[in-house]
């Protein structure tokens, strides 16, 4: 890890989606910077529970003594069990500061005949997730002084099409559309409410290609700079947006994807 801050002390952060990937990541670096971090996950316990061995191991380490680390096991689909699960934090530590949303499948959903069943349910974790998060959460920010931040999770998938992936670009580009109007509604209540964007990131949602390398390079010659992300490198943006450093963004997605939201095939001036 790089050299870094202490910029979340005494701040409490819930990651959706934090026991792997990219949001185990995200936990790791705010743990770092000071954060008492809770960890939802879904049916996979072992992982959770490794994740919050090492935020327990970071915070120490880092000399921020114990940390009220905690996880909590909640379909992020259903509201019920996202608002009892936020409730209950909100209730053991006082306070909330920071929301990431970061929960988030994907299948095939081909536009000329996809299985209703899978294309629901990736909506309902990406968009209804987030929104059922973000409604807890901002209930909490605008009852105290100060307000509060949430981090979304989106994709290059946001602007970028994905054929044969149509739920999961419908959810990515809505998410977006979430992340600017809840920016909106709430910019002048002390909320921030900002996307990430990642791109081609070495996490277990691509060992379709992450771990064999001929795929790995097809992958990765579509991308500009010519690699996939470590999570830690996107972790470190999502930090950024929850600090103050980002006190005066809102509504934005900020792209993490080495360039393909550059278009690379235009690199080639081939269309004039």
């Amino acid at each position: 890890m790089t050299e870094i801050a202490n910029r979340f002390l005494n701040k409490f952060a819930v990651i959706t989606g934090g026991s792997r990937g990219i949001g185990r990541a995200i936990a790791e670096r705010l743990a770092a910077e000071g954060a008492t971090v809770s960890i939802n996950h879904y049916h996979d316990k072992a992982e959770a529970e490794a994740t919050l061995a090492s935020l327990a191991r970071i915070s120490d380490a880092r000399g921020h003594g114990t940390k009220a680390h905690c996880g909590w096991d909640a379909d992020v689909a259903q509201r019920d069990e996202v608002h009892a699960g936020m409730e209950a934090l909100i209730a053991r530590w006082g306070q909330l500061d920071i929301l990431i949303n970061n929960a988030g499948i994907q299948s095939e959903t081909p536009g000329d005949g996809f299985d209703a069943d899978a294309f629901q349910r990736i909506v309902a974790v990406n968009i209804m997730g987030a929104a059922y998060a973000s409604e807890k959460a901002i209930a909490h920010f605008l009852g105290r002084p100060g307000g509060g931040v949430i981090v979304n999770t989106t994709s290059v998938h946001e602007i970028i099409p994905k054929p044969d992936f149509l739920a999961y670009s419908v959810s990515k580009g809505g998410l977006g559309n979430m992340t600017r109007t809840l920016a909106l509604e709430f910019a002048d209540r002390g909320i921030r409410v900002n996307a990430v964007g990642p791109g081609a990131v070495l996490t277990s949602m691509n060992d379709a290609w992450r771990n064999d390398p001929k795929a790995k390079h097809g992958v990765e010659s579509h991308i500009p700079m010519r690699r996939a992300a470590d999570p830690e490198e996107i972790a470190s943006v999502f930090a950024f947006l929850a600090s103050d450093d980002a006190k005066y963004i809102t509504g934005q997605t900020l792209y993490a994807c080495g360039g393909l939201t550059l278009y690379g095939d235009f690199k080639a001036n081939w269309s004039s």
